[in-house]
């Protein structure tokens, strides 16, 4: 029985961890945070690599990691992003297949930022885009971290966009103000699609 892996990505600050949180508290489903392996990826050899590469500019008073100096500088240079991404990307992607491997034959969810931009599309049987108003997600950016606008703007365009994602998605999900529509899309999603669901809705209240 071949596994269902649903891939979930979209736009910054479009709502993809409501949609994962949402799967995994009403139906148990294990996610797999591509966000957090690449928070881990730094560290050790590789957290040393910035720092030779960076010094002390990405550094915090205690010698720790300041991500918001770091992100300053690969969100303002193509060309650092890319070098970055080259750096982190190889250990997401093998943490993702690890765990995958590990949880199978059970649904998994993967939510992945950079599906598309990290050509990541062959780890999931499925593809989810979440998308929202593109004034609504800048305001939600903005005040999820802290940004001025100009920075928030820089930050969505970094990125694909929003069109380009809908584009190459299996399945589109509009994240508007109401909460409970965006929950009955995702509904709708998991068990309208064409391929095998793999559990069942007794297993998952279990």
């Amino acid at each position: 029985m071949t596994q269902r892996i649903i891939g979930i990505t979209g736009g910054i600050a479009t709502g993809k961890t409501t949609v994962s949180d949402y799967l995994h508290d009403t139906y148990g489903l294990p996610i797999l945070d591509a966000d957090i392996y690449a928070r881990q990826a730094l560290t050790g050899d590789r957290l040393a690599k910035l720092s030779d590469r960076y010094g002390k500019l990405i550094l915090d008073q205690q010698g720790n990691l300041d991500r918001r100096k770091l992100g300053t500088i690969v969100f303002e240079s193509v060309s650092e992003r890319k070098w970055l991404e080259s750096l982190i990307h190889p250990y997401v992607q093998e943490c993702l297949l690890n765990e995958s491997h590990r949880l199978a034959p059970a649904t998994v969810i993967m939510v992945i930022p950079l599906l598309f931009e990290a050509k990541m599309e062959n780890l999931v049987t499925e593809i989810w885009t979440i998308t929202c108003d593109p004034k609504e997600q800048l305001q939600r950016l903005m005040k999820r971290n802290h940004l001025l606008e100009s920075e928030a703007k820089q930050r969505i365009s970094s990125q694909m966009s929003q069109s380009e994602k809908i584009e190459l998605a299996d399945v589109v999900i509009v994240n508007s103000d109401n909460t409970q529509e965006l929950f009955f899309q995702v509904d709708q999603a998991l068990f309208n699609s064409p391929l095998e669901v793999q559990f069942s809705l007794a297993h998952c209240h279990a």
